[in-house]
């Protein structure tokens, strides 16, 4: 008789146990979603800033050396041309440079639920 009333306690708890750890993990798998949202559309807010800046400052920076080799055309047009030319190609390299960098770096995406899931284990290992 002790036999048949522990069963069914063992296997209730069981049971609570394996619904809290799939409500864990439903909850985990929640907060990764909504990080992810968020992440994707700070991405793409930054994405389309950033592709806006570039024309605008590429616009910019044509008109002012087209400007510049006009005015000095009578008297050093090789000159400005060459230095316009080592400028815009000397800053592609640099950002090229620092984007590679940064690219190699990584971000630190889903921190929060990377911090989350390493306390759960934490938790479950004490």
């Amino acid at each position: 008789m002790s036999q048949s009333s522990a069963d069914p306690g063992t296997a209730a708890r069981v049971r609570g146990l394996l619904a809290d750890v799939f409500e864990l993990a439903q909850v985990r798998l929640e907060l990764f979603t909504v990080e992810a949202r968020l992440e994707l559309s700070r991405l793409t807010w930054m994405a389309v800033l950033a592709a806006l800046a570039v024309v605008f400052v590429s616009f910019g920076l044509i008109f002012l050396a087209v400007f510049l080799t006009v005015l000095l055309w009578d008297t050093q047009r090789l000159l400005a041309l060459g230095v316009f030319t080592a400028l815009f190609l000397g800053g592609g390299l640099v950002l090229a440079g620092l984007a590679w960098q940064r690219a190699r770096q990584g971000a630190r995406m889903f921190a929060a639920t990377r911090d989350e899931l390493r306390r759960d284990q934490e938790r479950l290992r004490s």
